[in-house]
């Protein structure tokens, strides 16, 4: 924008834009970059709530997610699911009535015997705000040959690319690798909230899990792996088996 010698009286800043540039010649140049909407929120019915807002105001909402575990708990912690009680969920952090959506949705990409246990749980404890949920079992299996590859039996990203769409609330409890392929794919933009999990070094493999290659990937990764989806703006949660 260009104004005259005096700035002072031909513009009056607005709360949702920052100065960028400034400069004075025989005019003042003045150049600005918009940070969001006054009130940070648009219409929920047009976009995901948590996409319409900035990154920074993305990042102060995700703020008030729980703390990262720093060391996985011991089994008998995560097989209690005590941990899971202190999730602080989206719909609460951003008072969100999950009403404007055209559709809601819970995904497990997870193994068929562990599927009653995470669907039990979603129901019971997820706060749905009385609004239906359509809700996935996409089935992981072995394959590799001797390797035993713990792999989803179809490409996760693109269901999720095919199925889903921006202006739909998408709830998804994954696993570490296909959460890496998604953020390749960058299928991760249509996921609302995400419980991941990450199987690890430090996890013993207990009667349950004596089929399974134990993991190679350090807890740090796992961590790392947070972090980056916390940076990229996507509230994510730890979950444990």
């Amino acid at each position: 924008m260009q104004f005259g010698d005096d700035i002072s009286s031909s513009y009056q800043k607005q709360s949702d834009y920052r100065i960028v540039y400034l400069k004075k010649y025989s005019s003042t140049i003045l150049a600005m970059k918009k940070l969001g909407s006054n009130n940070h929120l648009l219409d929920s019915s047009a976009k995901r709530r948590l996409c319409q807002l900035t990154l920074e105001a993305k990042k102060a909402a995700l703020k008030g997610l729980e703390d990262v575990l720093f060391e996985p708990p011991r089994r008998a912690l995560a097989k209690s699911h005590a941990y899971l009680r202190k999730i602080n969920f989206l719909p609460d952090l951003l008072g969100d009535s999950l009403e404007h959506y055209p559709c809601r949705v819970f995904i497990d990409v997870g193994s068929p015997e562990d599927k009653n246990v995470v669907m039990k749980w979603f129901v019971k404890n997820y706060p749905k705000r009385n609004q239906e949920f359509e809700v996935y079992n996409l089935e992981m299996g072995f394959s590799g040959g001797e390797a035993r590859r713990v792999t989803p039996r179809i490409d996760v990203s693109d269901w999720l690319m095919k199925n889903e769409r921006e202006e739909e609330y998408v709830v998804i409890k994954a696993e570490a690798e296909v959460v890496e392929q998604m953020i390749k794919r960058r299928a991760i933009g249509l996921v609302d909230e995400l419980f991941l999990e990450c199987n690890n070094q430090w996890q013993d493999g207990g009667k349950k899990n004596k089929k399974k290659k134990k993991s190679k990937r350090a807890y740090w990764e796992c961590l790392a792996l947070y972090g980056r989806l916390r940076d990229e703006g996507v509230a994510v949660h730890q979950w444990w088996e």
